[in-house]
């Protein structure tokens, strides 16, 4: 398994949540981290590229579904750490606004 860091503000967004969802959505994320490779080399995360004209090359993102929640996420191969970046309900395109704003913050 993975290493799991999170970003400050990935934290804030957490306890945002009311407990039952943040635990579906930190039961997923140690689920992704055994493997948190792109499905096209074959881990568990959807890869996002220049997904709505942002660059996100090399993040990716976990769906929850039922609970219309993504969580964006790095890795950090050298160190084999999966950084959460965002985590937050999917409205449009604002998760990937979150993520294109708060890349720059390791």
């Amino acid at each position: 398994m993975w290493k799991i860091e999170y970003l400050k503000a990935a934290l804030e967004d957490m306890n945002k949540l009311d407990k039952s969802r943040r635990i579906e959505v930190i039961k997923k994320i140690k689920q992704v981290a055994i493997n948190p490779l792109p499905k096209n080399k074959g881990g568990y995360g959807d890869s996002l590229g220049n997904i709505g004209g942002r660059k996100l090359v090399g993040y990716c993102k976990i769906k929850l579904l039922k609970l219309g929640i993504r969580v964006v996420y790095r890795l950090a191969r050298s160190q084999e750490t999966m950084q959460i970046i965002v985590v937050s309900v999917r409205a449009d395109d604002e998760v990937y606004k979150l993520a294109q704003k708060r890349k720059g913050n390791k």
